[in-house]
């Protein structure tokens, strides 16, 4: 068996009831439409103070509901008709995994990406949304993403 970070054994080990099931998953609800409906308060409001944005592949990291704000504003900015198509989710005492495909124009700079070329883009998503049992909320978003080559933004 392959060797396992303490943290993740204590994750693996963690219990659900289905009252906790269902309450991860109304947040989750909650979370997703507020984000659908760019609604960056009630996005908030379903994440711990301390939540950390982290885009994996780039390190790019934005801590506490002020780093979550400025992610969600930053992105939306660069991308205001950004839309998430579900492909796939899990949901566990861990929290949510969800895959989506993700449709986009991009219009303004964004991180160390391209320079904006008006155009539609295309790219699938991994999102971790680890779920903190004892202030019942997110801890915030751990993301992967694979976009198109940068010529072809």
């Amino acid at each position: 068996m392959p060797e396992t970070d303490p943290r993740v054994a204590e994750l693996h080990a963690r219990k659900i009831t289905p009252e906790e099931y269902h309450e991860i998953r109304r947040l989750w609800q909650v979370h997703s439409i507020a984000e659908d409906r760019r609604d960056i308060p009630g996005l908030i409001s379903t994440l711990t103070e301390d939540c950390v944005y982290e885009l994996v592949q780039t390190g790019h990291r934005w801590p506490g509901h002020d780093g979550a704000r400025r992610f969600y504003t930053e992105m939306l900015e660069a991308f205001p008709d950004i839309h998430f198509v579900l492909r796939n989710i899990v949901i566990g005492p861990q929290g949510v995994f969800e895959e989506a495909r993700v449709t986009a124009t991009h219009i303004g700079r964004w991180l160390h990406f391209p320079p904006p070329s008006n155009r539609p883009i295309e790219f699938d998503v991994l999102i971790l949304f680890p779920w903190n049992p004892h202030r019942k909320k997110f801890t915030g978003e751990r993301v992967w993403f694979n976009l198109p080559p940068a010529r072809s933004f």
